[in-house]
């Protein structure tokens, strides 16, 4: 309808008609005026042939308002003729119930009120007969528990109060329940008291299960812990004074052992009954209870076995023990030994030879440390057992899904107190002194395998690995002392005494090995030139196979401990469990940092000193009298003579180059590499390999250089150096690993272009350190013909 009314606006004094100047303008003007006129006829024509239905649209609109009209009148007559009087009606009905309801409540309230009275006052009277002449005691407390259920504001209230009381009962009847209540529990008291002393478990079940229907529930928990205390007591007196009971061996840690094992068949066998009489949670209070009686009697058995075990004057030993033999430096075998004395000399018992220890029984040490990690170890059971009986949301068995908190009656506990002082702290002082003792002693007693020997034709007189005895002594007993510590299953104990075996294996142990290779047994060659003594070089190999050794053997102990010792109950507080394993882990890895770096070392000593010597020599025989700078070069060289050639070797005669440097390679390579473990000889192999290969590839660019008095290859000559050099590669690399064969990649790319092996070049090329394409025109350019 807008569009219909909107109209042009009609031309003002500054459209064109106004402002034109010429007859064009004005034809122009006007042909605009012309379309304008032509809109607006248009609009006006729509408009009057709408006008009839708008019209008829109206005239409904007032029929429908006239109708409408009527209807209003009529629906206003109606409410205020018959609806106002109906919801007048409605509200008074509305407010009838109402206060019908509240009328009918009040009635329910007063019969409930009348009928809890009616309960009470039977319930006094009857609680007054029952204590009377029949003396039920049952019905007693029973009519008891019903009284005291019925609420507080209708025992007090003014209706009770006269209502109640009677002749026979003439108290109100607060005054009369609560007389009642402490009358039968002074009773109940006084039997359970003494059905106890009679040992008469029927009556002490009977008495105890009526303190919670007087309302006397901490009166019963109190009378039923001081009850299972004294059994407790009993026990624990009976178990530390058995007669004819010698105190030896590990009597104490047994002793406190059963104390645990009773307090615990109390806790299972009695913990039905009391949450079922006396509510859930309610056997916290008894445990707490004896807990006072654990503390007791096991601070008696731990004071006791201090006492005769002398713990204390152990403790000033051991701390005073001077360690000469690793303080003094005392540290190698004798100059000129093997870095152990042999096992043939090894001394008999009694030799009569003085005791190695020295003013400190080990033998006494390792029976108080195994006797204390007994006791810590049911110590932690005991923890763990209560632990998971007071946690509200846990039970024993799914302990090992969840994390436990060690209960506050247990950590300010007096025996808590006392196994720290009494267990703990010396366990970790005297098996901190013990380790360090046994590796003192392992080395004042170590022994090399007799007889070892370099003489490759010679069997060994015994099995590998070969090393000196400190190993296997001192790797038994980390093992040992590692698995009696997880034991006791002390998280701070642990790690503790780990600190101090990494300390000991990481200075003592370790020092001890380093300072025997660097003063006793390095190979160092007694005439300038020569090569170090045989005994020396067996010596240095079995002292580097001892770090190697102790390394694996280290980390299989902590392999085993972390599969066998560390399960999802051992640690089950808090997050002990993540950091003993941290601990464990780093005992060995601690180790291998300070023995990785040596064994590297020494490797490069012996590949230095001994191997790198004896290798120059076998080279130069094995390319005596070859020449690859004529067309028969090498070719007059048959070499028929294969003396002491295997029959690998044999084989070769038609490439004496080879064959040579197989037989003096293996010569003194052969008896080193039986001697080192195999993780040894693998790396010494590597390095000797890698220096091998240095030295072939030098003597190749030695041949292929013009410069050089060698002169160029001739390329008949060049087939010859192909299979010389390839066969000593092939030899030098039959026993080693596949991943050590790679040093050679750059040798047989240089071989590959001499023999123009394109395929063989690009293949070699891939390996570690081919050859460019500068170095592949070097090594043509030495070639005679090469290039034109």
């Amino acid at each position: 309808m807008a569009s219909v009314h909107s109209a042009p606006p009609l031309p003002d004094k500054n459209t064109a008609i106004y402002t034109a100047d010429s007859v064009s303008a004005i034809q122009s003007a006007l042909a605009e005026l012309g379309t304008r006129e032509a809109a607006v006829t248009s609009r006006l024509d729509t408009l009057l042939s709408t006008q009839k239905d708008l019209s008829r649209h109206l005239n409904r609109l007032d029929l429908a308002r006239a109708q409408l009209g009527s209807q209003v009148l009529a629906t206003r007559s109606i409410s205020h003729g018959m609806l106002a009087p109906a919801s007048a009606t409605a509200s008074r009905i509305s407010s009838a119930v109402r206060k019908l309801d509240r009328e009918q409540a009040n009635v329910r309230a007063t019969l409930e009120v009348v009928e809890q009275v009616a309960e009470l006052k039977a319930c006094v009277l009857g609680v007054h007969g029952s204590m009377g002449a029949p003396q039920d005691w049952e019905t007693a407390a029973g009519y008891l528990h019903r009284a005291f259920r019925i609420p507080d504001e209708v025992v007090d209230g003014a209706f009770a109060e006269e209502t109640v009381p009677t002749a026979d009962v003439p108290d109100a009847p607060r005054q009369t329940l609560e007389a009642a209540a402490e009358s039968l529990c002074g009773l109940f008291l006084r039997e359970f008291e003494k059905a106890a002393r009679d040992g008469d478990g029927a009556l002490v079940t009977r008495f105890f299960k009526l303190f919670p229907l007087i309302g006397r529930r901490e009166v019963g928990l109190d009378a039923y812990g001081r009850y299972v205390c004294s059994g407790i007591a009993a026990r624990a007196r009976g178990n530390m004074s058995s007669a004819g009971q010698k105190r030896e061996g590990v009597f104490y840690a047994t002793a406190l052992t059963k104390l645990f094992e009773h307090i615990a068949q109390i806790v299972d066998g009695h913990e039905g009954l009391v949450e079922r009489h006396y509510r859930a949670g309610s056997m916290v209070k008894v445990i707490e209870r004896i807990q006072v009686e654990a503390d007791v009697q096991g601070g008696i058995i731990l004071d006791t076995w201090a006492e005769e075990r002398r713990v204390g004057r152990k403790l000033t030993e051991v701390k005073s023990y001077p360690f000469n033999f690793l303080v003094q430096g005392l540290l190698s075998a004798p100059r000129g030994g093997r870095g152990g004395t042999s096992r043939a000399g090894s001394p008999a018992p009694g030799s009569g030879r003085a005791s190695e220890d020295d003013g400190v029984d080990m033998k006494e040490v390792d029976a108080l440390l195994n006797e204390a990690a007994i006791m810590l170890g049911r110590w932690a059971l005991y923890t763990r057992f209560l632990a998971a009986k007071t946690s509200p949301d846990t039970s024993e068995d799914d302990t090992s899904t969840t994390t436990l908190a060690v209960p506050p009656f247990i950590t300010h506990s007096s025996l808590q107190n006392k196994v720290t002082d009494l267990l703990i702290d010396p366990f970790n002082t005297l098996a901190t002194f013990f380790f360090r003792r046994s590796v003192e002693k392992a080395f004042q007693l170590d022994e090399s395998p007799p007889a070892l020997h370099l003489d490759p034709k010679r069997p060994l007189p015994a099995n590998p690995p070969f090393l000196t005895s400190a190993v296997d002594d001192v790797m038994y007993i980390t093992n040992q002392l590692l698995h009696r510590t997880l034991s006791t299953r002390q998280r701070s104990l642990l790690t503790n005494l780990l600190s101090a075996l990494t300390r000991v294996l990481t200075t003592d142990f370790f020092t001890t090995i380093q300072r025997r290779m660097r003063d006793d047994a390095y190979p160092k060659p007694a005439i300038p030139g020569a090569l170090p003594p045989e005994s020396l070089i067996v010596s240095f190999m079995l002292l580097t196979n001892n770090l190697d050794t102790a390394s694996d053997y280290l980390s299989r102990i902590v392999r085993d401990a972390l599969n066998t010792d560390l399960d999802s109950t051992s640690f089950p507080f808090a997050n002990d469990s993540t950091l003993v394993n941290q601990s464990i882990q780093s005992l060995h890895s601690s180790f291998a940092a300070k023995t990785t770096p040596l064994v590297h070392e020494a490797l490069d000593v012996l590949l230095n000193t001994v191997l790198r010597p004896r290798l120059r020599p076998v080279l130069t025989d094995a390319f005596r009298n070859t020449d690859y700078t004529t067309a028969t070069g090498s070719l007059s060289d048959s070499d028929s003579s294969n003396d002491d050639l295997d029959s690998h070797q044999a084989s070769n005669d038609n490439d004496p180059v080879p064959a040579r440097f197989a037989r003096g390679y293996r010569a003194f390579t052969a008896p080193l590499l039986r001697l080192l473990t195999p993780h040894c000889a693998t790396l010494l192999q590597a390095r000797l390999l890698t220096h091998l290969a240095r030295v072939l590839e030098s003597r190749l660019w030695n041949l292929l250089t013009p410069s050089t008095s060698h002169g160029l290859v001739t390329p008949m000559a060049a087939i010859r150096l192909e299979r010389d050099f390839g066969g000593v590669v092939t030899e030098a690399c039959r026993d080693a690993p596949y991943e050590v064969r790679r040093v050679f990649g750059r040798v047989r790319a240089i071989l590959a272009v001499v023999c123009e092996d394109e395929e063989g070049e690009a293949e070699d090329g891939e390996e570690e350190g081919g050859l460019g394409e500068g170095e592949r025109k070097r090594v043509r350019a030495g070639l005679v013909g090469a290039g034109g």
